[in-house]
């Protein structure tokens, strides 16, 4: 199962995706972690972005593409894949799509969590009143503020990607409102729906192939049927044509003289009309 999940912080991407990865036996592809991997192996795509991230500039879409190339190389990417963080961007999921089509793989769905941000940003507050009533510490990135500027990015930046899928008929909105086993099994559900799509379509494609193949067979034996048969009809008409002649040759033997002339003529007509017969065979 190759999937990608869509939405915008706080809907649950992070929940749903450990349990997909469990499920299916997948990995999780994480464009952050995977640009740090590169980087800790030296790899020369890695040298290329450590230099970048050093001076504080994103890494350039490019760059990150050819480390998801190298990533899907490897042999625990059998079973599929699960892209967290990327793509973010309408010109990302084109480079993606370039990708996956050179490499043959085929992305199955794009899975996107829609949530109410403003039931979102009332989690927050809550959550965040909890934590100072326990004497707890808040994370700076956990605050409504911080919140507001995330959804603000999300729906300039990442937001187009769910008209991008639904337009290559890849996206598969779920209520990321539900409770978390609610959405759990509905992603379930259609995933497992998309599988067995799939199944039907090679069951169908494979029996139109071996009808194909038989079609193929017919005419060929069909045609050999025909030459034989003609075969034979000659030959028979040629078995029926030797005796008349042989008649017609021995009655002009014994004919008499001033008769073999009446008799020739007949054995002409004989024949004339034994090459007509082979004719209309």
């Amino acid at each position: 199962m190759r999937l990608i999940l869509l939405g915008p912080p706080g809907a649950g991407k992070g929940t749903q995706a450990q349990r997909l990865l469990q499920k299916y036996g997948i990995v999780q592809l994480s464009t952050g972690e995977m640009l740090r991997a590169a980087v800790a192996a030296q790899t020369p795509i890695g040298l290329q972005a450590k230099d970048i991230m050093a001076s504080g500039a994103l890494v350039p879409d490019e760059i990150v593409i050819r480390i998801i190339s190298d990533r899907l190389d490897q042999p625990d990417m059998k079973n599929g894949f699960i892209l967290d963080g990327f793509p973010r961007t309408v010109p990302q999921a084109q480079a993606l799509d370039e990708l996956l089509k050179k490499k043959h793989i085929k992305l199955d769905a794009v899975v996107e969590l829609r949530v109410n941000e403003s039931a979102l940003l009332n989690r927050v507050e809550t959550r965040v009143a909890e934590m100072r009533a326990r004497g707890e510490e808040v994370r700076i990135d956990d605050t409504p503020e911080v919140l507001s500027k995330r959804l603000a990015s999300y729906r300039s930046l990442t937001e187009p990607l769910i008209h991008y899928y639904s337009e290559r008929r890849k996206l598969l909105t779920v209520d990321g409102m539900m409770t978390i086993e609610h959405v759990t099994r509905e992603i379930n559900r259609i995933l497992a729906a998309i599988g067995a799509a799939e199944t039907k379509t090679a069951q169908k494609a494979a029996a139109a192939k071996k009808g194909a193949k038989k079609a193929v067979k017919a005419p060929s034996r069909a045609g050999g049927k025909t030459a034989k048969g003609s075969k034979k009809a000659a030959k028979a008409s040629r078995k029926a044509g030797k005796p008349a002649a042989k008649k017609a040759k021995k009655a002009s033997r014994k004919a008499p003289a001033g008769s073999r002339t009446g008799t020739a003529r007949k054995t002409r007509k004989t024949a004339k009309k034994v090459t007509k017969k082979r004719a209309k065979r």
